[in-house]
């Protein structure tokens, strides 16, 4: 498999909890390296464009408040197959769906308040990371 990054969220739950450190040790344990990372408080017109892929699903403004609820840990992910297996260790967006272990089934509180986001495809990893990291940000 080949050696790609993926994107990461810790969501504003889980840095309001203080498990970042926790979240990162799952994706260290797993292979994957930290690259890029960043604390931010994500603006309204940041987290609209972010998730305007969901802007006309029912959520999509209660999405928008709960990630500028509270600060975000944005973040790149490095290691093989790194998209996939950042999905596994994150575990199913539903924690109730999710398997023991994973980061979801441990420390999320609803289906929204799941502590954690990651990109689905290489494509929009590659998308989501220029988003908040410029090239130069993210070191090996």
């Amino acid at each position: 498999m080949a050696i790609e990054r993926t994107f990461s969220i810790i969501k504003p739950d889980a840095t309001r909890r203080n498990l970042t450190g926790k979240i990162n040790a799952k994706f260290e344990e797993a292979g994957l390296k930290i690259v890029a990372q960043r604390r931010i408080q994500m603006s309204e017109a940041q987290a609209k464009k972010f998730y305007e892929v969901h802007a006309a699903r029912p959520f999509y403004g209660d999405l928008v408040k709960f990630m500028t609820s509270g600060p975000v840990v944005v973040q790149v992910l490095e290691g093989e197959g790194a998209v996939l297996k950042n999905r596994d260790i994150m575990g199913a967006t539903n924690p109730a769906n999710a398997a023991a272990g994973t980061i979801r089934k441990e420390f999320a509180e609803s289906i929204e308040a799941n502590s954690v986001h990651g990109s689905d495809s290489p494509e929009n990893a590659a998308i989501e990371i220029a988003y908040f990291f410029a090239g130069t940000d993210i070191v090996s």
